[in-house]
């Protein structure tokens, strides 16, 4: 059944307040489907129909719903609702969901959180926003390495409900991460086998300070469903788990595109951000590539007078700009994806150019052959334009050369840098390498024009 149509049977059944029906049909939605038809209705009818919702299925669907509306559904609930709702939360949803929240809305649930959780709330809010401590969660099960495997049973049963995940328990002495055993290595031992016997003691760990997006990607690269988090002293204090970790990438990506894209990155999402922040968020790079083009404009009224002898090469030069900036948007967005999954290295820098060198060469030639039969045979016999002559298609096609290699080495060589500057590499994108690409064909192009037509 398509989502609409679900919505519009909610909807009727709330309009005629048959709420036992609604409530049957609820019951039996995901938390994620109830959020997203939540997320369609307004202020006190959100109120009511989430009320319809047993209490942990309502715990559930409130982590999926927009930051904006979990803010109004805080302000319209009863403190006692607010304390449930905290308590049944897993500790690292409610940090995440505190990180969105206006001050006044943030002192109401602090104020309604018992001490113990308060406690730990103000401990996670501590650590730096993009560490691997900002997305752990102190909500995973932990055994003693002496116990048999009956008895880390006997102590999942009466944990595992408030945990993040029961599928990977962690092996500690004093808070020292000694292990780990999984779940099926558990179902698979004889109940009377010693936890010591079967635990893995070669843990993958990262450390409260690493990058979130290092331990996303440590997530990715060993196929794990959860990763020990410690401290200096090599003590555990929380975990993330794969939904946290989907949510970094998501979230690094998305920054990825803007920054590409020319826009300071942000955290909201698209109709959650007004009119002016957005504004805010792309005029600084929009001026400064206005500004940048001044030099594209100086290079062009340098060789005014050449041009005004030969005016045909003026309509080729939008061609030129376009083929080198697409040529550098391509090797960059290629190696600024290539570092950031870790293809490439800092090291690897020579061997890229020499790569994307051979790869420009053999573009540039491509591009340069089919160009200049273009020129001869669509500019010059069809569209009947005697100006376009051999001399002028040549210095053309060399130009178009010329732009097509400097792109793609500028392409490569530039977010290389920048990750050796300590700069997010993204910010060398298309945008940024197309204003330099132009600038320098069309000094190529002037020069080669001088050099072939004697102008």
């Amino acid at each position: 059944m398509e989502q609409t149509t679900v919505f519009d049977i909610v909807m009727k059944l709330y309009e005629q307040r048959k709420f036992p029906e609604l409530k049957l049909i609820m019951n039996e939605m995901n938390p994620a489907d109830i959020a997203n038809i939540l997320e369609l209705t307004e202020g006190s009818d959100t109120l009511a129909m989430f009320r319809l919702l047993p209490k942990e299925l309502a715990a559930e669907t409130f982590a999926y719903i927009e930051p904006e509306q979990q803010e109004q559904l805080i302000t319209l609930f009863s403190d006692s609702e607010l304390r449930y709702m905290i308590s049944e939360l897993f500790l690292d949803d409610t940090v995440a969901i505190i990180d969105e929240m206006p001050a006044s809305v943030v002192s109401r649930i602090l104020k309604n959180a018992d001490p113990k959780t308060r406690a730990q709330i103000n401990e996670l809010l501590a650590y730096p926003d993009d560490s691997a401590g900002s997305i752990m969660t102190p909500e995973y099960v932990y055994l003693n390495r002496h116990i048999t495997v009956a008895e880390a049973f006997e102590r999942i049963r009466k944990v595992g409900l408030n945990k993040e995940t029961v599928y990977t328990c962690y092996v500690t002495e004093a808070r020292k991460l000694l292990g780990v055993v999984s779940l099926l290595e558990l179902l698979t031992a004889e109940p009377e086998t010693v936890i010591d016997e079967i635990m893995d003691t070669n843990v993958i760990s990262v450390n409260t300070r690493d990058d979130k997006e290092i331990v996303a990607d440590t997530l990715a690269k060993y196929d794990l469903l959860a990763i020990p988090v410690v401290d200096a002293e090599g003590r555990i204090v929380g975990i993330v788990t794969v939904d946290d970790a989907i949510d970094v990438i998501t979230e690094e990506t998305t920054e990825d595109i803007e920054k590409m894209a020319a826009i300071a990155p942000t955290d909201k999402s698209y109709f959650r951000t007004g009119v002016f922040e957005t504004f805010s968020k792309r005029i600084p790079w929009l001026l400064l590539l206005m500004l940048s083009a001044t030099f594209t404009g100086m290079i062009i009224t340098g060789f005014e007078d050449k041009l005004a002898t030969c005016v045909v090469l003026t309509s080729f030069i939008p061609m030129l700009m376009g083929t080198g900036g697409n040529a550098g948007g391509q090797a960059s967005a290629t190696i600024i994806r290539s570092l950031s999954l870790g293809d490439i290295e800092l090291r690897d820098i020579f061997r890229t150019i020499w790569k994307e060198a051979r790869v420009a060469l053999i573009c540039g030639i491509a591009l340069a052959v089919v160009n200049f039969g273009k020129m001869l045979l669509v500019d010059r016999l069809l569209l009947n334009n005697p100006e376009v002559t051999v001399a002028v298609s040549l210095v053309v096609c060399l130009a178009l050369l010329v732009s097509v290699f400097v792109a793609k080495i500028i392409g490569c060589s530039l977010p290389i840098a920048a990750k050796a500057l300590r700069l997010d590499p993204a910010v060398m994108a298309s945008p940024f390498i197309t204003t330099i690409v132009d600038a320098v064909s069309l000094l190529a192009y002037f020069l080669i024009a001088s050099a072939v037509l004697g102008i």
